[in-house]
């Protein structure tokens, strides 16, 4: 299938409703498992939802929140942006009604993905979250993997976050995860990329691919969303003069929750140079005391 660059770009506003910034339902993207609604919350402010037949997590991007459902009350401490500190973070299983309010009021993200076995209610510590640092010298980056595989809370759904310092690439080498195949190995997993950028008129580059059907290097701003239904994707490239954040929320149709991908053949050497280099002095960033000096 051949996808333009308005099939894949969202930028900050086109896919608002209902005065949220951000709402990325499957059927907007025209795929069939993942999503993301983005909530701003005015201080005193309370909103109830459903998640019908999609699970989710509910991550603070800015501010603190209450979340309660089927007779739990988890209080989510948050951060004051997404460059200040490791959040922790809530899990809503499919089929739930539950009510977010913020006395101080916000913005909080809510990862989805179409689930098929109900799961409980859960809190997540930030404390708790794994902050690794990948990669190497201007590849190097923060990944929080607040629920990847290793937590064993959702369904489906795969969410993580990652910071990339002024001047580096992400994503990098680029890869693919859009068919099942053992030997590579690699799972089918669709995939949202939302960014933020840290200081004023912050920007980045994001490139995706598919041989033969469609190539697109984007512009991309705070606030923007980007999906990758297929194909490579990769490099986020953060500008010298500002870091670059993304959330990813991921699912698919595999048995098992799992991230397994496939490099560019014609990249993957990339990781060879590595060897011997140190990770950016600046990583990680943050962690869940807050911004790492």
């Amino acid at each position: 299938m051949t996808y333009s660059v308005e099939d894949l770009y969202r930028p900050d506003g086109r896919a608002s409703a209902g005065g949220d910034p951000v709402r990325i339902t499957p059927e907007d993207a025209g795929w069939t498992y993942s999503g993301l609604h983005v909530v701003d919350l005015e201080p005193e402010a309370s909103r109830t939802l459903e998640t019908g037949p999609n699970e989710l997590a509910v991550l603070p991007l800015r501010g603190s929140c209450t979340v309660e459902v089927e007779g739990h009350r988890f209080e989510l401490e948050g951060r004051d942006s997404v460059f200040s500190r490791v959040s922790d973070f809530a899990y809503i299983p499919l089929d739930a009604e539950f009510r977010l309010g913020s006395p101080a009021g916000g913005q909080f993200a809510l990862a989805m993905a179409r689930a098929t076995r109900r799961m409980e209610p859960a809190y997540g510590p930030a404390e708790e979250v794994n902050v690794m640092v990948r990669g190497a010298g201007r590849s190097s980056r923060q990944i929080t993997d607040f629920l990847m595989a290793g937590v064993p809370l959702a369904d489906k759904l795969l969410a993580v976050e990652v910071i990339t310092p002024a001047g580096n690439f992400s994503s990098y080498p680029p890869h693919k995860h859009d068919t099942f195949d053992p030997a590579a190995p690699e799972v089918e997993l669709e995939e949202i990329y939302y960014f933020r950028f840290s200081g004023d008129n912050g920007y980045g580059l994001f490139r995706e691919w598919k041989d033969g059907e469609f190539d697109t290097t984007m512009i991309v701003r705070d606030g923007d969303a980007v999906l990758c239904p297929c194909g490579y994707h990769g490099p986020s490239v953060a500008v010298p003069g500002h870091h670059m954040y993304f959330l990813n929320v991921m699912a698919g149709p595999g048995p098992e929750r799992i991230w397994q991908a496939s490099d560019d053949p014609a990249q993957t050497w990339v990781r060879e140079t590595w060897d011997g280099q140190q990770p950016d002095p600046r990583l990680p960033m943050t962690s869940h005391l807050g911004v790492v000096s």
